[in-house]
C-alpha cells in the first residue's frame, strides 16, 4: 500500500533533520575538547607564570635579608657595646644592695638590741650556747625567742641566696647552712623542754569539768596545743582545742592510760631537705643561668626507698636528736653542692637535712604492723617526691608523751620527783578492732586560713630515719575545704604535712608587664587556678591582687611592700607557687627554651620597662627551642596596651626581628616584617620605630626599678612556662 505523498515529504523532513543533527552534534563535541585542551595549557602557563614569579619574590627576599644581615653583622659590634652601657644599671643594683647590707650591718651593731648579727659567727655561737643552757623556759617564752630564730634563719638564707660570690666566701657558705641546722635543732629541742616542765605541773592546772589538763598557746609562727590525761576515763577518749580547731579520738588503751597528747603546728617547715625550704631566686649574673632550661640528671631510688626503717622503742628525745647529728651536718654539705650544680637536686635529696623530731620515731612493733599492712594490701610504701609534692601550711608534730610524776602537796612543800630522761615518747601498742583490723588514732586538723589549697591536699607523715615524707600509715581522709579541715586516721602517732603540687598552676595562661609611672610598673600573671598582679616600685614589690574564681584572696599579704626575695617567700607559704625551678620541666609539658635567649630577654626586657609593655604570644610555643616570641608596644600612659597597638619580636638572644605575623595568624611564619631590619638587641629594635620620650625614659630609668623587674621575670620564667 502506497502512503500518501504528505505522510512521505513529513518522513523526509524528519530524516533530514535527524542527519543535520548528527552532522552538527559531530562538530560540537570536536570543538569541546579543543576547549579543554587549551584550558589545560593555559592554567599550566599560569602555574609555570605564578612559580616564577615566587621564585623571583623568594630570590629578592633572600638578597634582601642578605642585605639585612650584612648590615646586622657590621652594626653588631656598636649595637652590644651600646646595650653593655645600658647593662651597668645590672651592676649598679648590685652594688647598691652590698652596700645597703653592709648599712644594715651596721645600724643592727649601733641598735644593741640583744640579738646576734648573722655574720659574725661568734654572735650566734653565744646566742645558741646561752639558750641551750637555760633549760627553765615555758613555752610562751620559748615562742618569744622563736621569733628571734626564724629571723635568723631567714637572714642566713638571705645571704645564701642573693649575696655575691664576692661578698662571701665558701667557708662562710658552709658556716652558714650549719647554723641553720643547728638553729633549726635548738628551736624544737626548746620546745621539747617546754613541753616537758609543763607535763610536770599538769596536775595543778587540771581542768573542773573533766579533771583532765589541756591548754592551747599560739602567736603567728606556732600553735601549740596540749591534752593530758589525768582521771583516765573511757568516755574522755575524744577531745577538741578550742581556739585552734584541732581535734582527736583515741584509741580506748590510751582513753586509761597516762598520756599527754600534743599537736605542734609549726607554719614553718624545719623537717623536709634545705634544698626544699632555700629555694630562692636565681643568680644575677646570666652566666649563672645558662642552665634553667636544663633536665636534671635522673639519679638513682630515693634515700630510704629500699632500706629497713629503723626505730626504737621508747626513745628519749635528747638520745634520738644526738643520733641525728652527724646526718645534719652531712646535709649542708650536700645542700652547698647542689647550689653550685642545679641538676644534682635529686641526689640532693637523697642525702640532705636530717632533723632531730624524734617524737615521730614509731617503735619496732608498730614498724612492722605498718608494714604488714602495706603489704596485706600489696602496695609499696609511698615516698612524696618533693620535687613534685611540697608541705604546705607548715607542719604538724602530733606525738603521745610519757606523763612524768606530777607535784605532790608535802604539808607546805610542793614536791615532784625529778628523772634525767628528758621528754619520752609514750610507747603505744596500736588495738586491734572488732573487725580484727588496726585500730586508728583520729586527727582533726584546722588549716592555717592565710594558705591556698587548690586542690585536695596529700597528707603525707614524717619518716625520721628515711628522712623522707611518707603516703603510707595513713587512712581514711576526709576533707572538708569549706569547713577548712581534715580528718584522718593514724596507726601511730606521726608528725604529718599537706603536700600540694608545686606545678598545678602551671603553664601561665597569659602574662603582661607594662609601666604605670616613673620605675613604676604592674607584672600581671594569669596561672591556671589565679590571677596575680605584682607592683614594682624602685628595688620593692608589693602583692596588688590574687584573683581566685573572681575573690579577692591572701589579704594578709596585699598591700604591703617587701623585696622580690621576700614576695616570692611570702607567695609560696601561701600556696601561690608561680616560680619554677630547676627540675619544673619533668612536670610541666611546655616547650623547651634555650637559656641563652630567655636570659637575655629578660635582662632587655627589664631594660626597656620603663617605656614598654610586654605580653604572652600564642606562638611562642611555636618557635622552636632557640627563639622566644612575645608582644611589645610603646607605652607611656596609664593602662594596658590596646590590642591593636601590639607587634610581635622573635628573639634568639642574639638576634631580634619584627614578624608580619599577628596574634590571628592561621599558622606560625617567621617572615619579617616589611621595612623592618635585624638587630643584635631588643633595645635597637625598638629604638628604630619608638619616640623620643620613650627612649629618653628607658636612659633614665632606675638601677632599681630594672633590677626588681629582672629579678621577676627570671624567677616567672614566663617566656618558658606560658
Amino acid at each position: 500500500m502506497e502512503l500518501p505523498n504528505c505522510i512521505k515529504i513529513i518522513l523526509t523532513f524528519v530524516l533530514f533533520s535527524i542527519i543535520a543533527n548528527m552532522k552538527s552534534g559531530g562538530k560540537g563535541g570536536k570543538s569541546k575538547k579543543e576547549r579543554e585542551a587549551k584550558l589545560r595549557a593555559e592554567a599550566q602557563l599560569r602555574a609555570e607564570q605564578e612559580e616564577a614569579e615566587r621564585l623571583e619574590r623568594e630570590r629578592l627576599y633572600q638578597e634582601h635579608l642578605a642585605k639585612l644581615e650584612a648590615k646586622y653583622q657590621v652594626e653588631r659590634e656598636s649595637e652590644l657595646a651600646e646595650l653593655h652601657s645600658l647593662e651597668q644599671k645590672f651592676l649598679s643594683a648590685q652594688q647598691w644592695k652590698m652596700d645597703y647590707r653592709e648599712q644594715a650591718k651596721w645600724e643592727h651593731y649601733l641598735s644593741c638590741d640583744g640579738t646576734p648579727d648573722p655574720t659574725v659567727p661568734q654572735e650566734i655561737n653565744t646566742f645558741m650556747s646561752l639558750w641551750r643552757d637555760d633549760h627553765d623556759e615555758d613555752v610562751q617564752l620559748v615562742m618569744e625567742k622563736e621569733e628571734v630564730v626564724l629571723n635568723l634563719i631567714e637572714k642566713f638564707e638571705y645571704l645564701l641566696l642573693e649575696a655575691s660570690p664576692d661578698e662571701i666566701t665558701e667557708k662562710q657558705r658552709d658556716q652558714y647552712l650549719e647554723f641553720i641546722l643547728q638553729l633549726q635543732d635548738l628551736l624544737h629541742q626548746k620546745y621539747n623542754e617546754a613541753t616537758q616542765n609543763l607535763l610536770k605541773t599538769a596536775s595543778m592546772y587540771e581542768d573542773s569539768e573533766t579533771g583532765n589538763m589541756h591548754t592551747v598557746i599560739k602567736n603567728k609562727n606556732s600553735t601549740f596545743c596540749i591534752w593530758v590525761n589525768l582521771k583516765k576515763k573511757a568516755r574522755l577518749k575524744n577531745f577538741v582545742f578550742q581556739g585552734a580547731g584541732h581535734a582527736f579520738d583515741l584509741p580506748k588503751s590510751l582513753a586509761l592510760s597516762s598520756v599527754a597528747v600534743r599537736v605542734l603546728h609549726t607554719r614553718y617547715d624545719h623537717l623536709s631537705p634545705l634544698w626544699v625550704q632555700c629555694q630562692g631566686l636565681p643568680r644575677q649574673e646570666a652566666s649563672d643561668t645558662r642552665d634553667l632550661a636544663e633536665h636534671p640528671k635522673d639519679s638513682g631510688k630515693e634515700r630510704g626507698e629500699d632500706e629497713e626503717e629503723k626505730g626504737e622503742e621508747e626513745p628519749s628525745v635528747p638520745a634520738a636528736e644526738e643520733t641525728s647529728s652527724q646526718g645534719r651536718k652531712e646535709s649542708a654539705a650536700s645542700l652547698k653542692e647542689n647550689s653550685n650544680n642545679t641538676d644534682d637536686v635529686k641526689e640532693t635529696e637523697e642525702k640532705t637535712e636530717q632533723n632531730s623530731d624524734t617524737l615521730d620515731v614509731p617503735s619496732q612493733e608498730e614498724d612492722a604492723l605498718l608494714q604488714e599492712e602495706a603489704g596485706g594490701r600489696g602496695e609499696a610504701p609511698q615516698v612524696a617526691d618533693l620535687q613534685q609534692l611540697v608541705p604546705l601550711g607548715g607542719v604538724y608534730h602530733i606525738a603521745a608523751l610519757q606523763l612524768p610524776p606530777q607535784v605532790q602537796d608535802v604539808g607546805d612543800w610542793s614536791m615532784v620527783e625529778l628523772l634525767d630522761v628528758g621528754l619520752e615518747v609514750y610507747p603505744y601498742s596500736p588495738d586491734k578492732a572488732e573487725d580484727g583490723t588496726q585500730a586508728a588514732v583520729q586527727i582533726t586538723l584546722r588549716l592555717p586560713d592565710n594558705v591556698i589549697y587548690f586542690q585536695m591536699p596529700v597528707v603525707a607523715r614524717w619518716d625520721p630515719a628515711g628522712q623522707q615524707w611518707r603516703t603510707d600509715g595513713i587512712s581514711n581522709i576526709t576533707y572538708e575545704a569549706e569547713e577548712k579541715s581534715i580528718t584522718l586516721g593514724m596507726g601511730a602517732f606521726y608528725t604529718v604535712a599537706l603536700l600540694q603540687d608545686a606545678h598545678l598552676n602551671l603553664p601561665y595562661q597569659a602574662w603582661e608587664l607594662h609601666p604605670a609611672g616613673v620605675d613604676e610598673g604592674l607584672f600581671t600573671v594569669t596561672a591556671v587556678f589565679a590571677t596575680i598582679q605584682i607592683q614594682i616600685k624602685d628595688n620593692q614589690c608589693m602583692l596588688a591582687s590574687v584573683v581566685v574564681e573572681k575573690e579577692e584572696v591572701l589579704s594578709h599579704i596585699t598591700g604591703k611592700w617587701m623585696s622580690p626575695f621576700a614576695l616570692r617567700a611570702a607567695l609560696k607559704r601561701a600556696g601561690v607557687n608561680i616560680f619554677p625551678a630547676e627540675y619544673s620541666p619533668k612536670y610541666v609539658p611546655v616547650p623547651r627554651k634555650a637559656a641563652l635567649a630567655e636570659v637575655k630577654a629578660y635582662e632587655q626586657m627589664a631594660l626597656l620597662a620603663p617605656a614598654f609593655a610586654f605580653a604572652h604570644s600564642k606562638w611562642n610555643g611555636e618557635a622552636g627551642p632557640e627563639q622566644v616570641v612575645f608582644k611589645v608596644s610603646e607605652h607611656l600612659t596609664a593602662g594596658s596596651a590596646k590590642d591593636n597597638d601590639w607587634s610581635l619580636y622573635m628573639f634568639s638572644g642574639e638576634k631580634v626581628q619584627t614578624l608580619k605575623l599577628t596574634e590571628t595568624s592561621e599558622a606560625f611564619s617567621g617572615e619579617l616584617e616589611e621595612e623592618s631590619e635585624f638587630h643584635s638587641t631588643l633595645y635597637h629594635m625598638l629604638k628604630d620605630s619608638a619616640s623620643s620620650e620613650a627612649m629618653d625614659r628607658v636612659e633614665r630609668a632606675g638601677f632599681l626599678f630594672i633590677d626588681s623587674v629582672y629579678q621577676l621575670l627570671l624567677a616567672t620564667r614566663v617566656l618558658a612556662y606560658s
